[in-house]
């Protein structure tokens, strides 16, 4: 919901970051090391080290913005970069609830872990079926500021950190917080269904 508005002020951020570290490394050199840094985060979750976690958690989240500023600014970019980023950040989204799922003594949290997945497994499809078809249909977005087209809903990549945020720093609510992610994440699912109803 807040990606677009955001993007402005993310690129000030990290572009001059994003020149430097291109000399060194390629954009899917940095996607790797940010999976690589998201997996080491859920481990740490998974054993008990929460605080660590956040810090990779976080590292992990200004890692995956570098990949797609590097691509830009050293005129790298591609659609199998930003196809290889999203696969990443996928896999980070599941491993990360599970590993919290397995480690929290809270009753119910694996179950609120599987309705969140499921949840995110819909809206997964709501966007990317309907990216497709925009896409087929030549109208994609000029507001875009991912490799598709991406229809707006209420969750997105910056609400995304600030849950996964929330569960490192709140692990008593860590249910209520599954839940209520993936109640918004239905909602912006809905969303895009009820835009496809009106506009396909």
């Amino acid at each position: 919901m807040f990606d677009i508005l955001l993007r402005p002020l993310k690129d000030k951020l990290l572009n001059p970051f994003a020149r430097a570290l291109g000399r060194l490394f390629s954009p899917a050199a940095v996607t790797l090391i940010a999976l690589l840094i998201g997996a080491a985060s859920a481990a740490a979750v998974f054993y008990g080290y929460l605080g660590t976690g956040l810090i990779l958690w976080l590292l992990n989240r200004i890692t995956d913005g570098l990949d797609g500023a590097v691509a830009r600014v050293t005129g790298n970019s591609s659609d199998l970069g930003g196809y290889i980023d999203i696969m990443a950040d996928f896999l980070i989204y599941a491993a990360l609830p599970i590993a919290f799922a397995l480690q929290s003594p809270a009753e119910g949290a694996l179950i609120a872990a599987a309705v969140l997945l499921a949840a995110f497994y819909i809206n997964a499809g709501a966007w990317m079926y309907l990216a497709a078809l925009l896409e087929k249909r030549g109208r994609a977005s000029s507001r875009e500021v991912t490799a598709v087209t991406m229809p707006e809903g209420l969750i997105g990549g910056t609400e995304t950190v600030v849950f996964f945020t929330l569960f490192f720093l709140l692990p008593q609510f860590l249910v209520l917080l599954f839940y209520l992610m993936a109640a918004l994440t239905l909602i912006a699912a809905a969303q895009r269904l009820i835009w496809a109803v009106k506009k396909l």
